[in-house]
């Protein structure tokens, strides 16, 4: 870039970047001595921007390097951060370049880093390097995705990551959706759609259009934004029937039947079955096939909340973990969960796509109609919207299926060897999921769990979590991160053993 900016030679493009160069410098006022010249701090020259790009991209590379073989928990002292910040009064500019290095530094010591290889807790793990550059081209660019008037190539492009994602997943035909804040947008969506479906006249009149109290079926490991939804939908949080287990952690369909014949009997409504191929707390994934056929027979909604399970559809070897997603009416499939995008990348996949735009229908003169086109903000529940799907789609193009295939497997096997690593040592892994996460327990003698997951935490070595499954408590290790490799499982066990050991018990130590 130096060369070609102190060479002789100019085309157009770079005489017109030089007028952008040169308003940075150029003060121009009116007759009223308002400043027309866009502000410097916020729009710097071309020149200077570049330097700074450079030396952000640089900054974050040595960052994460040392991140990588620092703490994976927070090391500030939160009180001088807070002294510290609260000098920020925002009344004099300040140079933006030490700010990027100020903020850097916040963000290496203030937050639990998902992009440590030890980072074994949730499942967000570190992102796809082409997630990260989609978000720089996002950021730069800021196309509105509300309508495919003014982004009709951002508009497509999701679209189609969308068809490609639902025809893996198996829904054949005219699938379609398009990405969310998260999964419990998605989710919500779900919802909607729903209750939409079984009851046109909900949007207008809400849950007094029922004839009962409508209802809808979850097992008690689902994620609890369901109680959220519910209640932002109008049907209350009473509405969510949390399904018992069948001792493995998966929604037993016998209790979800006398469910349904119970609440038939007391004239209730009804409406959605969700299945959830991905538990919070171990991973289980629930009898989806069972599920579709209960919801068939009653002619209910079919959802599969399938959040961060879904990435299984990536691996022939490992996809038949979901055999039944395919007969769902929608699912959720996170892409900031198990396909490593950048946070805030969820989709909504629907197997009849008109319901979008019954449940979501709405015209405005502000907004151009595209009759050709059914506009993302007539077909979901955002209006104006951050282009997502770039994220996943370089991801899927630099990869490839067969690449996250690759991802996801390499995730259960380091799974596996970790769990061969903990049963050797007496250590007892009490679920049995096809996905990458183990919760287990500690042999008799050693030191209470809870007591065991704050000594991995104080320690900085590792992220674990302590959690509850099938009433129990228990340790939970999500190996996700697509950098995590045989040394970080090395480096867990020897921390897990050192928080485990007490006086005389050295053969843990083993």
């Amino acid at each position: 870039m130096k060369g070609s900016q102190s060479g002789q030679s100019h085309t157009p493009r770079r005489r017109h970047l030089n007028k952008v160069q040169s308003r940075k410098t150029t003060s121009i006022k009116n007759d009223d001595g308002y400043a027309l010249s866009p502000a410097p701090g916020l729009f710097p020259g071309l020149a200077e921007r570049e330097q700074l790009e450079n030396f952000l991209t640089r900054e974050l590379a040595r960052a994460n390097q040392r991140v990588a073989g620092g703490s994976v928990v927070p090391t500030q002292d939160f009180a001088a951060f807070k002294q510290e910040l609260a000098g920020f009064d925002f009344e004099a500019p300040r140079p933006l370049k030490p700010l990027l290095s100020w903020t850097i530094a916040q963000m290496e010591q203030g937050i639990v880093h998902v992009n440590h290889p030890r980072y074994f807790g949730l499942f967000n793990p570190a992102p796809t390097f082409p997630a990260q550059s989609a978000d720089r081209i996002v950021a730069s660019f800021n196309p509105q995705l509300a309508t495919s008037t003014t982004s009709p190539a951002a508009v497509e492009i999701e679209a189609h990551v969308i068809r490609a994602v639902a025809k893996r997943a198996g829904l054949t035909g005219t699938a379609a959706g398009h990405f969310t804040s998260s999964g419990s947008e998605a989710n919500s969506t779900a919802l909607i759609c729903a209750l939409t479906k079984l009851n046109p006249q909900f949007g207008s009149d809400g849950a007094r259009s029922f004839r009962g109290a409508p209802v809808f079926y979850v097992s008690r490991e689902c994620h609890l934004a369901w109680f959220k939804i519910a209640h932002q939908a109008g049907i209350g949080r009473s509405a969510v029937r949390l399904i018992a287990t069948d001792g493995s952690g998966r929604m037993s369909t016998t209790a979800l039947a006398e469910a349904l014949k119970n609440d038939l009997a007391a004239r209730r409504v009804p409406f959605m079955i969700v299945a959830t191929a991905g538990t919070t707390n171990a991973g289980m994934v629930d009898p989806l096939l069972e599920c579709a056929e209960l919801a068939r027979a009653h002619q209910l909604w079919y959802h599969v909340d399938a959040a961060w399970g879904g990435a299984l559809i990536a691996s022939d070897r490992l996809r038949h973990a979901l055999e039944g997603i395919e007969q769902a009416d929608s699912m959720t499939i996170d892409a900031h969960k198990w396909f490593a995008t950048t946070m805030n990348c969820g989709m909504f996949i629907v197997k009849d796509p008109s319901i979008l735009s019954s449940a979501f229908q709405v015209s405005t003169a502000f907004m151009p109609s595209n009759l050709a086109h059914l506009d993302p903000y007539v077909t979901t529940v955002q209006w104006s919207r951050r282009f997502l799907g770039l994220r996943l789609f370089l991801s899927l193009a630099a990869a490839g299926w067969v690449g996250y295939a690759h991802h996801v497997e390499r995730s259960v096997a380091l799974a596996d060897l970790l769990k061969t690593k903990l049963v050797k040592r007496a250590w007892k892994v009490v679920n049995s999921s096809p996905l990458a996460v183990l919760c287990f327990t500690a042999p008799p003698g050693c030191s209470e769990l809870r007591t065991i997951a704050r000594g991995v935490l104080a320690s900085g070595r590792a992220w674990i979590a302590p959690t509850v499954f099938e009433g129990n408590d228990v340790l939970r290790a999500c190996v996700t991160h697509g950098e995590t490799g045989r040394e970080d499982v090395d480096e867990l066990i020897r921390t897990l053993l050192a928080c485990a050991r007490r006086t005389g018990n050295e053969r843990l130590l083993a």
